[in-house]
């Protein structure tokens, strides 16, 4: 299983049931297809460099989890066929990468408390 991080833009127009939604059902999809996931992290609304089909601004969300490769091309398929989503970027995280996110986690963590 490897290491990857996923991040995506949702459409601002959505109310905050629909994003809970949104985001619950990529988590579903990747849970069912057997991933670990490691974090989830709401970004909140935050304004975009160029605007994405004529929008300013867009709800971010990251996904951390380990999956098998082959599931990624079908995980990507299901963004692209969510009219919600506005962009999104899959990246797969080499060892440096992931003790990055960890360390990066931690700190989130502490200042939340």
């Amino acid at each position: 299983m490897n290491h990857y991080e996923t991040v995506f833009i949702l459409n601002p127009v959505l109310s905050d049931i629909q994003i809970k939604e949104t985001v619950k059902k990529f988590e579903d999809y990747l849970v069912s297809k057997g991933a670990e996931m490691i974090s989830k992290e709401d970004w909140g609304l935050k304004k975009l460099a160029y605007p994405i089909q004529n929008k300013k601004s867009g709800f971010y969300h990251l996904f951390e989890y380990k999956l098998d490769g082959q599931e990624i091309a079908a995980f990507e398929l299901e963004f692209r066929r969510d009219d919600s989503i506005m962009r999104y970027l899959t990246v797969k995280l080499d060892k440096h990468a992931a003790a990055w996110a960890e360390k990066r986690r931690e700190r989130v963590k502490a200042t939340k408390k």
